[in-house]
């Protein structure tokens, strides 16, 4: 039930979303567009400008929001989503190299992202584990190589052509301006792909999450639900980077909010993404309405409600002894 109203809300934004902007279109023509009798002007207005960037935004959101449930999750600590243990600092290194080094296509610049995103997940890991992998360490390792991936990306945009500065620059910030169905495809694959594994695997992530020693005796084999888990978390975070950037603090909200929706202590993998898609679409809204004319990159509407949230989250674990 919780789904289907936050899908209704999800709809019922995104087609206020598409309907307003500098040329207006009614939300009657909006409808009669998407069922395939379009007017000259929203053919072009809707079915070529908004409709695919508000599609995009509803797949990145979902696919941050399962990406943040299973990483939370495994790490047992709300600290523990992609964009905080530097994962979407490395997909977006992936990404940057790809832009500015080679200059690269979509395609590309896709591969970049999951192959920067899946060697930071590696690395940290590797680097957090000791007889086991405890959930501060994860969060703390994870919190350092974000910084140092976040300067390595500074250093690749002051050793590049302009143009590429620009277009590295506006992507690093989370944005959807100018996506179209390239994007679109990107994370459709995405989600068609890695989304069914998630929700197969969530038995065994609610299992994981009563201990590594509850779950072996419950039948889980822990190594191979692990590594299953974080390669398709670490899918699902790198290819939204690569449709739309590193959007602040969305895969970070995403999971927490739908447990508390739900009232379910579990990893929430289908509610996230749906929360995920509703915190995207509303915040890309919000970025596009606020300063209008002027249009400000989702990124930042994101980080805007998602810093103060992670500054009363890192007080609550200190004093609780959590990190």
């Amino acid at each position: 039930m919780v789904c289907l109203v936050v899908a209704a809300v999800i709809i019922a934004v995104g087609m206020y979303s598409i309907s307003v902007g500098d040329a207006p279109v009614p939300v009657s023509d909006v409808i009669a567009t998407l069922l395939g009798d379009p007017t000259a002007d929203s053919e072009f207005i809707v079915g070529t400008l908004r409709l695919p960037r508000a599609l995009t935004a509803i797949g990145v959101g979902a696919a941050f929001g399962m990406s943040g449930a299973i990483f939370q999750s495994l790490a047992r600590n709300p600290l523990g989503s992609p964009d905080i243990i530097g994962f979407n600092a490395g997909a977006a290194l992936g990404a940057v190299g790809t832009i500015v080094v080679w200059g690269g296509s979509s395609l590309q610049v896709s591969i970049g992202a999951l192959a920067g995103g899946l060697s930071t997940a590696l690395a940290v890991y590797v680097l957090a584990w000791k007889r086991g992998l405890e959930a501060s360490r994860l969060v703390l390792v994870g919190i350092g190589a974000g910084f140092s991936i976040s300067a390595v990306n500074s250093y690749l945009i002051t050793r590049a052509d302009i143009s590429d500065v620009q277009r590295a620059t506006v992507w690093l910030t989370g944005s959807l301006n100018g996506r179209g169905w390239d994007e679109v495809r990107i994370i459709a694959v995405a989600l068609a792909v890695l989304a069914p594994l998630a929700i197969v695997m969530q038995r065994s992530l609610d299992r994981l999450d009563l201990g590594d020693d509850t779950a072996a005796a419950l039948g889980v084999r822990v190594g191979r639900a692990k590594l299953g888990l974080v390669l398709v978390g670490v899918g699902l975070a790198a290819l939204g980077v690569a449709a739309a950037g590193p959007v602040a603090f969305v895969a970070f909200v995403a999971g927490p909010l739908a447990r508390r929706i739900t009232k379910t202590p579990g990893a929430c993998v289908v509610p996230a993404a749906f929360v995920g898609a509703l915190v995207t679409v509303t915040a890309d809204l919000g970025a596009r309405r606020v300063l209008a004319p002027t249009e400000l990159p989702v990124g930042v509407m994101t980080a805007a409600v998602g810093a103060p949230y992670l500054l009363w989250l890192l007080t609550r674990q200190s004093r609780t002894g959590a990190l």
